[in-house]
């Protein structure tokens, strides 16, 4: 039977996979017999016994401390193969408004589309609005691989391409994992956000291209739930923090109600903490940036956060984080003053910057 399988499409998903992790440690040591490697996993699919391998679990601090993560270099290969065969299938049943882990639809993308639609709320911010923002309780441990398999074979209807995704989703990293970096870093994340404490079948780790997937196939349940049986006009999601939008804060209320009740079925909560309905005009916190009446703008604690590294990072750093932190504001539709916030940090540092338009930083010349 042909599977539609072939060497060209694990070549390929090879190319999409170095393209933002050809340094790290575990590319560089399969590209250094590349054509043996390559072939190796290629008769692995072939004849079936491609099982994946151990995972680096570490931790990062910022922005607050969180577990990742990182399958071998193989793995995240075959997860772009994976991703590549079936992906586009999935993608075109999301709505438009379901953002991140699909191409051209980041953040900018995520806070422009909020933008419009408050825009259109509002009447153009000549009407009173009010809005809804909810944060699904610890998404990534919470998330039940036995809710995402069916979801998965329902659009998968080649066997050997639902044997993988059977393989990828189901393949348990705690069971065989290295430990890397700081454990004061590891110790600091909260005991109910470990993977390592979630409960059998669940949970999916932080940091793999297939996890973003499949978390995005669990929860267009809730986006078509929202825009279907909510009726929710003004809605979008970005991961798992939503946003929407209505005159009537009653009406909200009773959306909420209908997403509380909802979401048992996928085996998820929202977190109480993270709940909020106010007024429109009071500043809408999403995906980094705060979106008020006739502007957009950074998020004053990520703005902040940005010149406090910037003054305190090793020299050799500030280049390329600067230059990072300048393409982060500029994405804002108001950021002049925080541009020449960081341009300000980044010439006490001694670096030159682009005078204009402030959106350029140039290497230090010794």
């Amino acid at each position: 039977m042909d599977t539609g399988y072939s060497l060209e499409k694990l070549v390929q998903a090879y190319f999409d996979c170095r393209q933002h992790k050809r340094t790290s440690a575990s590319a560089l040591l399969f590209e250094q017999a590349l054509e043996h490697n390559l072939m190796q996993l290629h008769e692995e699919l072939q004849d079936g016994s491609y099982r994946p391998g151990p995972s680096i679990c570490f931790a990062i601090s910022r922005p607050r401390p969180r577990e990742v993560w990182a399958a071998q270099f193989r793995d995240r290969i075959v997860h772009h193969l994976l991703y590549n065969q079936i992906a586009d299938r999935f993608h075109r049943r999301f709505i438009a408004d379901s953002c991140a882990g699909i191409p051209g639809r980041g953040t900018l993308y995520a806070a422009s589309r909020l933008e419009a639609k408050v825009r259109s709320q509002t009447q153009n911010w000549s009407v009173p609005g009010h809005y809804l923002k909810i944060d699904l309780a610890n998404f990534f441990v919470s998330i039940d691989k036995r809710i995402v398999w069916p979801l998965l074979v329902k659009q998968i209807p080649e066997r050997w391409w639902r044997g993988l995704a059977k393989i990828i989703l189901f393949n348990d990293p705690r069971a065989d994992f290295v430990q890397r970096g700081s454990p004061e870093t590891l110790a600091a994340v909260p005991v109910h956000k470990r993977l390592a404490n979630a409960a059998p079948y669940c949970g999916l780790p932080i940091g793999n291209l297939s996890s973003q997937f499949f978390a995005n196939v669990l929860l267009n349940e809730l986006d078509q739930h929202a825009k279907h049986r909510v009726r929710a006009k003004h809605y979008t999601r970005y991961v798992d923090d939503m946003v929407l939008l209505h005159d009537s804060p009653q009406w909200l209320n009773g959306a909420l109600a209908s997403i509380n009740a909802f979401l048992p079925s996928l085996r998820l909560r929202l977190n109480p903490r993270k709940t909020v309905l106010q007024p429109i005009a009071r500043g809408i916190d999403y995906v980094g940036q705060t979106i008020y009446p006739w502007r957009r703008t950074t998020r004053p604690r990520t703005l902040q956060q940005a010149l406090a590294r910037i003054e305190t990072m090793p020299a050799d750093e500030v280049y390329a984080s600067g230059n990072s932190y300048l393409g982060l504001v500029r994405q804002s539709s108001s950021s002049h003053n925080e541009q020449a916030l960081i341009c300000r940090a980044l010439l006490k540092r001694g670096h030159a910057v682009e005078g204009l338009h402030l959106t350029k930083a140039f290497r230090k010349h010794h």
